[in-house]
Order: structure tokens, then sequence, then C-alpha cells
């Protein structure tokens, strides 16, 4: 039986931590500055609350502009669907948001090239702090307060309700656009269409289908809401255009912790 020499396993559990520590402090790093970013937003929506008065005549103004524009009626969409797909509606709207983006951010960290990682996270940042700033400017009541229009709050019909209780009181009920939750919805198609496997861009490509579905019919957003965050979304990928197909794949972990295959294989030869 081989005997351990004194030093050797120490020695292997050192070369471990130095191996793995740098990704460790990385991803660490990564989780930290996502959770103060998201939390600088939140507390940037508080600032625009106060601005009811000013919130419902925007709101009056998108909604004559879609008439102008002989965009659908969200009412009627919402009219045609029975209570149980606004629940089903309002369940998603409130449960995927969030968790969606953060698988997103989790898979780019892991499983992208730190060049396509990094893209996407400025992509977010970008988007997010432009919404943030539009949202204070330009607050808007959203169509689930205009019941004189034809809209129903489903959410405080049917639940789960966002706004309800101690999130209420946090949550700014005025910022309407853009809509995040598309914006953010075809944020992750995009990215996942570029660099991703085909499988998990049709699960993007359907994520985006029902986000706008959702936001529309429980009048949580307008058609505009949505529009204008594609458009700032164009505007931000034009400004940060993603990096080039044809680089080189790095041979080192990425910044989201990602090892390329060459890599995986030259440590474990290491190794051996």
């Amino acid at each position: 039986m081989a005997l351990v020499h004194a030093g050797e396993a120490p020695a292997t559990v050192r070369r471990a931590v130095r191996r793995v520590a740098p990704t460790v402090l990385r991803a660490v790093l990564e989780l930290a500055l996502v959770f103060v970013l998201f939390e600088l937003y939140r507390f940037g929506r508080l600032l625009a609350r106060g601005q009811e008065a000013a919130a419902y005549e925007n709101a009056v103004r998108v909604h004559h502009l879609e008439q102008v524009l002989r965009l659908p009626s969200e009412a009627t969409i919402q009219g045609l669907l029975p209570d149980s797909v606004l629940h089903l509606a309002n369940v998603y709207y409130v449960s995927v948001h969030f968790p969606a983006m953060i698988a997103f951010l989790v898979w780019g960290y892991l499983f992208r090239p730190r060049a396509e990682y990094r893209w996407a996270r400025n992509l977010v940042i970008s988007l997010t702090g432009i919404a943030l700033v539009v949202h204070i400017v330009f607050p808007l009541a959203p169509p689930r307060m205009f019941p004189q229009w034809g809209f129903l709050d489903t959410m405080a019909a049917f639940g789960p309700d966002a706004y309800a209780g101690a999130s209420g009181d946090l949550a700014n009920q005025f910022a309407a656009m853009p809509s995040l939750h598309v914006g953010w919805a075809v944020l992750i198609a995009y990215v996942v269409h570029r660099t991703g496997p085909r499988w998990l861009a049709w699960v993007a490509y359907a994520h985006v289908l029902v986000t706008v579905t959702v936001v529309v019919v429980t009048a949580n957003h307008y058609w505009l809401d949505g529009v204008v965050a594609v458009l700032l979304l164009t505007a931000v990928a034009v400004a940060l255009p993603p990096p080039a197909a044809d680089r080189p794949a790095s041979t080192t972990p990425s910044e989201g912790g990602a090892v390329d295959d060459e890599a995986v294989l030259r440590l474990a030869r290491e190794d051996r």
C-alpha cells in the first residue's frame, strides 16, 4: 500500500486552492457587482415616486398616441381571456422576470467565453441604467390604473399581486415606460441567439412572446412601453457591439468562470 509522504497532501491542496481561488474571487466580484447594480436600480426607482399627476397625464398622452397609431386595444385583448389565464399571466409576470435574468447571467458566467459574458453583462447594465433615467424623467401610470378605459387590474383581482403589502410600499408603480420585462426578455433572446445553443435560443424566443403577451393582458404595460424598450436596446447594442466572432478562445478561466475545452485538457494533463 502506497504511503503518503508528509507535506504531499497539503501541497496538493495548496495547488488546488491557488488554481480555483482566482475564479472564485471573480465569481464573488461579479455577484457583488450585479447585486449592487440591481439595488441601485431599485433605489433609483424610488426617486420617481411622488409624480402621480405627471404619470397620469403621460398615460393619457400614450393612450391617445396608441389610438392614433391604430394599435390593437390592450383592453379588448385582455377581455378575451378567461380568469384562469389571467391568473397564470400574473404568476408569470411576478415570478419569471428576475429569475430569468439571474439564470441568464449565471449561464453566461459559467458557460460562455469571457468576452461574450462581459458584453452581455454590459448590455444589461446599460439598458437598465437608461431605463431608470427614463422612468424618472417620464413617469407613466400603467393601464391597470384606468378602469374607465376598460382595463382590469388582474393582479388585484386574481393575484398574485406584485404591489401588495410591504413590497408595494417600496415599489414605483409609475415606471411603465420602458418595459424592462420586455427589454430584458428581448436582450436575453438576442444574446442567446448569437452565442447559445439553438434549443436554448428557441426557449428565449418563447420567453419574449410570452412576456409581451403577459405584460399586455395583465394591463401592466402599453404596447409602446415594449416598443420603447426594444428601441433603447437597439441603441445600446449599436453602442456596444458584440465581440468579434473569430476571436481566439481564452485559455484561462473567463470572467464568468468558464474554462474552454483546450484549457480543461491542459489542466487534466498537468494533474496526471
